[in-house]
């Protein structure tokens, strides 16, 4: 046990704190001690408080309200003169057994029908002029009501806290059933007196609308009730009227005229339920029927949404190694046209420096040394030249040779020295030596080897 509470209570306490998400486990004890330890009637009244919070209606006053329906064709009417009722000032009293007493009583019950229509069809008519200026603060009509009720007779059902409007559209929303009370002063009226003393304080009572239905009042001496008074033509108090949802229109099924015992109330409560419980349950699935054709039309559109972005996704994709592909083509076009083009000019600047090569002195002139080169394939070259000669024209041999690569290096043995290096970059032939160094500098003999190096191996 915890502060004197059951293993029982102790869990319906941490139920209605998880389901609520109120955080001082205290409150929660109390909600349910005051409900008699029932979750169900506990949960409903916090979610009956939730429905309206008068800083949060305050922002929202001009919320129109849906038209009712006020047909007494359609309606159950219950007053204080049939079986379980009871009436403070007497009203028809019992049916009479007698033929003249039933006669008159008859006649009774239609003048006051007639006259409570005329009556009510004249208030109307008188109160078309009227403009809406007196209506200024719906939601703290309904408020200062709440607040005075609470001090007069504090155990009650849990209270809508909004307009009249607020609760029609609320629970027009949430397909449930709608209990409207229209007060009027308890110390002129002794069967409103009756009824909230003895019957709305009636603890199954309270239970039974708490968990079957909204439950509005105001007083119709405000500004917000006398309207609603005359919208639903309410001539004698006290009165309750039960409105719900049928047929798509929000409809007055129940009229609760005068006061009656506690079970009386529940029974005529029940009575009315049940007869338009059905049209309730058609909304429900109309609606489970609506949400589920939207749910699926909306999984299909997302499903058809990410089979089209997969779908592209793939098509980036494959556009992407095309790209990747054509882009690899066109370098290799490129690098290919590059390589034509460099053999190309290298074939022209062959062409171009065999014109400046020296011809070949004769063996027995003087000044005259022989070199023999060794070409990267393997081949011997021997070539006389004049002392006088210069690398270049060594090079412009070579270079012109068949067997010669397009890019070398010209070196000697030992000791290794470069005597001629040349590149081809950005479509020109760059030598290592510009200077036209002749063979004599260069200390090269007669019967000299030299060493041609290809620069591309």
């Amino acid at each position: 046990m915890e502060d004197g509470m059951t293993n029982e209570q102790t869990e319906k306490v941490l139920q209605f704190q998880d389901i609520t998400g109120i955080e001082d486990m205290n409150i929660c004890r109390d909600v349910l001690i005051r409900h008699q330890w029932d979750l169900e009637i506990a949960f409903q009244e916090q979610m009956n408080i939730r429905e309206g919070i008068p800083t949060t209606y305050a922002a929202s006053r001009d919320v129109r309200a849906p038209a009712v329906l006020d047909d007494r064709f359609l309606q159950q009417v219950f007053s204080a003169t049939m079986p379980g009722g009871r009436s403070a000032r007497g009203g028809l009293g019992p049916v009479p057994r007698s033929i003249t007493g039933i006669i008159g009583y008859v006649i009774n019950m239609v003048f006051q029908y007639c006259y409570s229509t005329f009556a009510s069809v004249l208030s109307t008519l008188l109160n078309m002029g009227r403009n809406d200026e007196r209506i200024t603060d719906p939601v703290g009509d309904v408020m200062s009501f709440i607040r005075s009720y609470n001090e007069r007779y504090p155990v009650h059902p849990v209270f809508y806290q909004g307009t009249y409007a607020q609760a029609l559209n609320d629970a027009k929303q949430e397909l449930r059933f709608l209990l409207i009370y229209l007060h009027k002063d308890p110390t002129n009226n002794p069967d409103v007196e009756s009824l909230c003393r003895t019957t709305l304080s009636d603890q199954s009572v309270i239970d039974y609308i708490n968990r079957n239905m909204l439950f509005w009042g105001c007083d119709v001496s405000s500004p917000e009730g006398y309207r609603v008074s005359h919208t639903l033509n309410v001539n004698t108090y006290p009165t309750m009227m039960l409105i719900t949802l049928r047929n798509n229109r929000m409809v007055v099924v129940g009229r609760f005229e005068g006061d009656c015992m506690p079970e009386e109330l529940i029974r005529r409560m029940q009575t009315v339920i049940s007869a338009n419980e059905i049209w309730l349950s058609q909304a429900r699935a109309d609606r489970l029927e609506r949400n589920l054709t939207q749910t699926l039309r909306q999984q299909q559109d997302e499903a058809y949404r990410l089979s089209l972005r997969a779908d592209e996704e793939k098509e980036r994709l494959r556009q992407l190694e095309r790209d990747a592909e054509r882009e690899a083509q066109e370098a290799i076009e490129r690098e290919r046209a590059e390589e034509e083009r460099k053999k190309e000019e290298i074939a022209q600047l062959k062409i171009e420096l065999a014109e400046k090569v020296p011809n070949e002195p004769p063996a027995g002139a003087s000044d005259v040394i022989s070199v023999v080169f060794k070409l990267p394939n393997g081949a011997r070259l021997e070539r006389r030249f004049l002392n006088s000669h210069s690398l270049i024209d060594v090079y412009n041999y070579l270079f012109c040779h068949p067997s010669s690569p397009d890019e070398f290096e010209i070196t000697t043995n030992f000791p290794k020295r470069v005597l001629y290096a040349s590149t081809f970059i950005n479509n020109d032939a760059i030598n290592g030596n510009c200077n036209v160094t002749t063979l004599a500098e260069a200390g090269l003999k007669h019967r000299e080897v030299l060493f041609v190096n290809d620069l591309e191996a």
